[in-house]
């Protein structure tokens, strides 16, 4: 059985999209597991405000300006990070962007911009944080994407198109880190109550939920808190090394059901019992 060096006790993260939902967090979960964390966003100065939260808690915490668009936005967010905590351990790669649209309605600029915050902008974070993972053969990379990779959706062109990439663009890496002592990870997540989607046109965003209806793709009412997902992450980075989670699916648990419910479901119809 190989061995494997455990990792050390400072593994400062870096987290992406960290100003709101699922990349806030989960840099406040990994701050309270006492990982120290750079927060990522544009919208810096809400990073800031979770990035003295975590402060607050007696974790070390700091916000960096980071737009995925911007190759050299990034290129200085990687190199502050190092800076500011030290070596990275912890990449979460969680920015993204989404815009509501079908193949037909979403013009080419628009559908480009979604791919390259996506996936451009994730190459670019990985290009710039991965080689030092690399050589010291170890880390984790965790990219968040969505379950609308693995069932499509309609009235989501682009970003549909942008999370089927990143789990191809995963996979590929998986492999090409065989062997490295780097893990990388996929953690797929289902409907999520986050800020995305919420500067949507109301009735633009009644017509998507409509479509997602006739489709199937509203069992029930319930989201998932991005607490919940930031525990699925912190799971993943805590494995003990020598154990590789590569893709993990999180779904929201149905509201629990009354007994009468239950009752109800269970009961034959009139036609079953004339049988």
């Amino acid at each position: 059985m190989a061995r494997f060096p455990p990792n050390p006790e400072r593994r400062p993260a870096v987290v992406t999209g960290a100003s709101s939902g699922i990349g806030r967090a989960t840099a406040i979960a990994l701050g309270a597991l006492g990982h120290p964390v750079v927060l990522g966003a544009r919208r810096v100065g809400e990073c800031e405000d979770a990035a003295a939260a975590i402060r607050s808690g007696g974790g070390e915490a700091v916000a960096i300006h980071l737009d995925l668009a911007d190759g050299d936005s990034v290129e200085r967010f990687a190199a502050a990070a190092v800076d500011t905590l030290g070596q990275v351990e912890i990449v979460v790669s969680n920015a993204a962007q989404n815009i509501a649209g079908s193949v037909l309605d979403t013009g080419p600029a628009e559908f480009d911009g979604v791919l390259g915050v996506n996936i451009g902008g994730t190459h670019r974070l990985v290009r710039g944080l991965l080689p030092a993972l690399v050589e010291r053969q170890r880390g984790d990379v965790v990219f968040v994407t969505s379950d609308v990779a693995e069932r499509p959706r309609p009235a989501m062109a682009a970003y549909v198109t942008s999370k089927w990439g990143l789990e191809g663009y995963v996979h590929s890496l998986q492999m090409e880190l065989e062997g490295t002592g780097v893990r990388a990870t996929i953690l797929r997540p289902g409907p999520t109550m986050t800020g995305m989607g919420l500067d949507w046109d109301p009735e633009v965003t009644g017509a998507v939920i409509e479509q997602w209806a006739a489709w199937g793709f509203a069992r029930h009412s319930n989201f998932m808190r991005p607490a919940g997902v930031a525990e699925a992450v912190c799971a993943v980075v805590s494995l003990p090394r020598g154990t590789h989670a590569t893709v993990i699916e999180l779904q929201p648990e149905a509201p629990i059901a009354s007994p009468s419910d239950h009752e109800a479901r269970s009961a034959p119809s009139d036609d079953q019992g004339a049988q």
